[in-house]
């Protein structure tokens, strides 16, 4: 048998497949068939499909697979040459490929586009074995199905397998599977599958840490292949801006946005390594809510070119770089250019620090940004005065002048270090403060009620000197106790007039201890709260101090991927906005805006309680007063903290989080609905559904099976009638309203949208997309543009309906939805196609077989939380949510509890709880349960819930005997009995003798199944589980057909809970 080191991936095509889905990752300059000999020098050819691309030669089991057996980067041929007749080779580094085709005239066509394929690449962004884009996690993993281990890379959008490290390092891999029609779901503790509509690939990672952050990962690249290139091609329709501005590198995807330079990736690296107080790295696809049209348009008017006037007015050719150069060149270049300034042009005014700030005042009121970018790095302060009472700052005085593009640039470098770190010197020390405070006693316990002025406060001295704060009775001669600034770890600020005295704040310790101080005088506080909070700080968080906080201190965090252990990051609270100071991970250095979380989680037990900020950062302390105080305060900030649009908590994209998951929700499930949003819900459930959300949005999650459409449509109504000052804001509703020519008043809408606070644009935006669709059904639902405006009209304008104005304003922004928003007709019709696949896929689960059924594992972990008191019927219903399948009428989808050793299986209890199963050794699936139908009808026919019947028995003492034998089994009451000798009587009379066993019905737990090595006479067997010391552990019993082992079954569940199981 001839051996082929490649590894068949087979493959097969989903029907569902949209037909410009991108299945093999790049176009193809030839296919076709080819012969090759193995590795091992056979003489014996094999027939394969091949494919040339600009990156790769591909070679596949047949012309029909999507996953290659093996696949050669261009970078890493050295030649290709014809050998013979009909063949040819091609040479790698460390192995020779030889090919034959039908005819010599075939051999040529291949050789000559290989070599031509190769001369255009050469010189040109050579690559490495890892030219994928940024790497987010590599390593070895077992593949179901493959004996030995694999090496899988991880990149920007698609995954990388090869046979082992070596051939990583070499280049030569198996396939790479694009990830923009891919998903990824935890499967076992350590086990995940890769879903493609192709192929599932199943994992298993060497530990449960390692596949989370496996699935992370992958769900990260998902993501970035789903992301879209529209920011890209913007800023790329500048020219310059094709080429990085620090190596020349070809189509860079990052840029620095407070230093204006787009860059390629492996510079991007570097520019991290600077620190986002220097360089502000974003990319162009992924980070898309960053890039405001403003900030397009600063890339765009600049341009690389234009930039590099001022940064690079210096570069000796010796120092510039090349796409080419090491790591190394490229830190110190990078290092030299923006933290030094070390080749920038500077400016006249250099070291003239009054002349620089007059001339950034003066400059910010003209289109001059390039000037502004060289005022600022020379020194200009981005926060000057600037004289002007009306306009105190270079911001303001900007939007004065409608400069939005110096607006966009001043406050990019808002907390930009525009003085090199390296000279500056550790304060910490040298600071030093004295005066009184009043204190009260140090406490292990969070403060939770109002302290009294009188309440155990003592008027103390205090002292902050070299590193020491110091406090004591100001009567006393005794020294006073100290504390080393190094030992404080969080200081937080009360609300004013919180403990009896009108400024207050809390220290808290190392020692997991809380000291709180006050004074009625703010400017006393002040003082001491800003030098302490200097002497806390180390010099990469010394910006936090300058921030308005509430609180400020250092927590354990770990980064979004990292495997690593925590590190110590500083972190300042400002209102709602979360500001991370994290040395070890730069680029991770985003303020998390927690009005716009999407999900906030909290677990873990007193003494070690983490807090996770989804997609973001895990934070903990060890300290558990300090992380109640925290979890406090993350907790309110992130809330809704008022009654306009912009205090709600919203979504990345600034909707509110109850109009988006609303429209979902309508949009899932009552686009054929006839009035929707004209017929009324029931009012409580409105009313309750509406507070709900207003308390905490994120915790809302609507369900079919718990939500009517019409009550969903109401909760959306009353919340547009009841938001203060409503969509279009009480002080531009009158201009929306007004009288305006038709052929004006598209252009009148855009001015007056343009105008609107960014949230309410948005949620606007979002609201007629959505009217737009509803009315795409009209013909079904019966809601018309001029229907839906006279619903919504007066709701969003929160008239009370007797002018028709606000009607038809609505109805005009549907009907010119396109011109209005400028939306982009090939995304609306994406759009459109999506809402109809919803309809059809909504539409094919009510023409289901219904004997379809579905296994689905359920997760144990986070994200499904599973609490105390979570029952069966909750987590089947977060499962079936997650996998997005909608229950039909007389499904009967339930919980089941598998025990794999035993080889059985029990459906649970829809009130069952779910922590003590699951802290079992046994496994959760979530399926259909056939077998309830016969349950049903076997339960409604009975008059009395008892059973009696002969059965086949075996019990653990047994196991060694020659096998089951036939036993007398009843339940009645609660009482199950096993008789060894039975006489029957006639009719269905028990019988009178002593039972050879007898124990509770409450006190067993009955499973389907029996293991197979205990060999049962049936198929049809049941394993009862005794809770029991007194009995024996387990017993087993065969009925003789399915249905009697259901009724038996039926009779276990009904008599084991107070209600019936059903």
């Amino acid at each position: 048998m001839i051996r082929d080191d490649s590894i068949y991936l087979d493959s097969e095509a989903s029907p569902n497949i949209p037909e410009d889905s991108t299945s093999r990752p790049a176009t193809a300059i030839k296919t076709g068939w080819l012969e090759k000999t193995p590795p091992q020098g056979s003489i014996i050819f094999q027939k394969r499909w091949i494919t040339l691309d600009n990156e790769y030669l591909r070679y596949f089991q047949n012309d029909k697979d999507v996953y290659s057996k093996r696949m050669i980067p261009i970078y890493s041929i050295m030649r290709v040459m014809s050998v013979g007749t009909q063949k040819f080779e091609v040479v790698t580094h460390n192995r020779t490929f030889l090919f034959r085709a039908q005819s010599d005239y075939e051999r040529n066509t291949w050789v000559s586009l290989l070599q031509k394929t190769i001369e255009e690449q050469y010189g040109v962004d050579r690559m490495t074995s890892d030219a994928c884009g940024p790497i987010y996690i590599q390593g070895n993993l077992e593949l179901r199905g493959i004996h030995s281990k694999l090496y899988m890379v991880v990149c920007e959008d698609k995954v990388i397998l090869y046979k082992n490290t070596e051939e990583h390092k070499q280049g030569i891999g198996i396939t790479s599977i694009q990830m923009n029609l891919g998903s990824v779901r935890e499967t076992d503790k350590r086990a995940f599958d890769l879903t493609t509509p192709y192929r599932v690939f199943s994992f298993v990672a060497e530990t449960e840490q390692m596949k989370q952050a496996w699935v992370e990962a992958l769900q990260h690249a998902i993501s970035s292949a789903l992301s879209s290139d529209s920011v890209v091609a913007k800023i790329w329709s500048q020219d310059s801006n094709r080429l990085c501005a620090d190596c020349n590198a070809t189509h860079p995807d990052w840029a620095s946005v407070n230093l204006c330079v787009v860059i390629c990736s492996r510079c991007a690296g570097e520019h991290r390594r600077l620190g986002s107080s220097v360089s502000k790295v974003r990319s162009l696809k992924m980070d898309r809510n960053v890039w405001t049209e403003d900030l397009i348009k600063v890339f765009i008017m600049l341009g690389n070119e234009r930039a590099n006037l001022f940064w690079a007015a210096n570069v000796p050719p010796s120092e510039a770089l090349c796409p080419s150069s090491s790591d190394t060149d490229r830190r110190a270049f990078i290092f030299a250019k923006y933290r030094q300034g070390k080749y920038r042009w500077y400016h006249k005014l250099f070291g003239q620090q009054e002349a620089l700030n007059k001339a950034l005042c003066l400059n910010v009121q003209t289109d001059d940004i390039l000037e502004t970018l060289s005022l600022l790095f020379c020194g200009a302060d981005v926060n000057c005065h600037t004289e002007h009472p009306e306009f105190p700052t270079p911001v303001s005085l900007a939007t004065r002048y409608n400069q939005t593009l110096q607006v966009e640039i001043l406050k990019q470098n808002q907390n930009t270090d525009f003085v090199d770190a390296n000279i500056l010197n550790d304060l910490r020390l040298s600071i030093t403060h004295r005066g009184h405070l009043f204190k009260m006693a140090s406490t292990t316990r969070p403060i939770t009620e109002r302290k009294s002025r009188e309440g155990g406060k003592v008027f103390s001295l205090c002292t902050l000197k070299k590193g020491i704060f110091s406090y004591g009775n100001s009567r006393s001669s005794m020294p006073g106790r100290q504390l080393k600034v190094e030992e404080i770890v969080c200081l937080a600020i009360n609300p004013p007039g919180t403990h009896g005295f009108e400024y207050t704040f809390e220290i808290y310790t190392e020692a997991d201890r809380l000291y709180l101080f006050g004074e009625n005088d703010p400017e006393l506080v002040r003082e001491w709260i800003m030098v302490i909070v200097k002497s806390i700080l180390p010099r990469n968080a010394r910006d936090l101090g300058r921030l308005d906080f509430q609180r400020i201190g250092r927590l354990n965090y770990k980064a979004r991927l990292s495997q690593q252990s925590p590190g110590v990051g500083w972190f300042a609270l400002v209102g709602s906005i979360l500001h991370p100071r994290l040395p070890d991970h730069k680029e991770e250095e985003e303020d998390i805006d927690l009005c716009r979380l999407q999900e906030l989680c909290e677990w873990g037990d007193a003494a070690d309680t983490p807090l996770f900020l989804l997609r973001t950062l895990l934070i903990e302390s060890q300290l558990k007063l300090n992380f109640l105080g925290w979890a406090q305060d993350i907790q309110q900030a992130s809330g809704s903290w008022g009654n306009t649009l912009a205090q709600q908590q919203l979504t990345g994209t600034d909707i509110p989080i109850i109009v988006e998951r609303c429209i979902d929700f309508i949009t899932q499930f009552g686009l054929k609905s006839v009035g929707i949003y004209r017929k009324n819900g029931v009012s409580s459930k409105i009313a309750n559904l509406l507070e709900n959300f207003l308390v905490d949005a994120r915790r809302i999650h609507l369900r079919e099976e718990e939500h009517r459409v019409d009550d969903v449509a109401g909760t959306l109504k009353r919340f547009f009638r009841n938001v203060k000052e409503g969509v279009f804001t009480n002080q531009a509703a009158p201009a929306w309203l007004s009288t305006i020519e038709e052929s004006q008043r598209i252009s009148h809408y855009q001015s007056l949208l343009s105008s609107l606070p960014s949230v309410n644009k948005a949620t606007l935006e979002a609201l007629i997309g959505h009217l737009y669709c509803i009315q795409h059904f009209s013909n079904v639902n019966q809601m018309n543009q001029h229907n839906l405006a006279i619903v919504f009209g007066p709701t969003l304008f929160q008239t009370d309906g007797t002018d028709s104005s606000a009607g038809k304003v609505i109805e005009e922004l549907i009907q010119h939805y396109i011109p209005i928003f400028e939306v982009n007709e090939e995304q609306l019709q994406k759009q459109l196609h999506e809402v109809n696949l919803i309809v059809e896929i909504q539409e094919s689960f009510c023409d289901r077989n219904p004997t379809t059924s579905y296994s689905l594992l359920s997760p144990v972990s986070p994200p499904l939380q599973v609490d105390a008191s979570m029952t069966a019927a909750a987590l089947t219903s977060e499962v079936l949510e997650q996998h997005k399948i909608q229950p039909q009428e007389f499904d009967y989808w339930c919980s089941f509890e598998v025990n794999e050793v035993e080889e059985t299986e029990r459906p649970l209890h829809h009130r069952e709880l779910m922590l003590p199963v699951l802290q079992s050794a046994s496994t959760v699936v979530v399926k259909k349960n056939d077998a309830m139908e016969t349950m049903l009808v076997y339960l409604a026919s009975k008059l009395d819930i008892s059973k009696y019947g002969m059965m086949k028995f075996r019990d653990e003492r047994s196991l060694l005997s020659r096998g089951f034998q036939q036993r007398y089994v009843s339940i009645t009451g609660t009482t199950f009995r096993i008789y060894k000798e039975v006489r029957v009587r006639e009719g269905d009379d028990p019988p009178d003798y002593r039972p050879e066993k007898e124990c509770p019905i409450k006190s067993l737990t009955v499973f389907q199944g029996i293991k197979k090595k205990l060999r049962p006479p049936t198929s049809w067997g049941m394993t009862v589980v005794c809770d029991s010391e007194e009995q024996d552990r387990r017993q087993y019993m065969c009925c003789d057909t399915q249905n009697e082992m259901r009724e038996w079954l039926a009779i276990f569940m009904s008599i084991q809970v107070t209600t019936s199981c059903l």
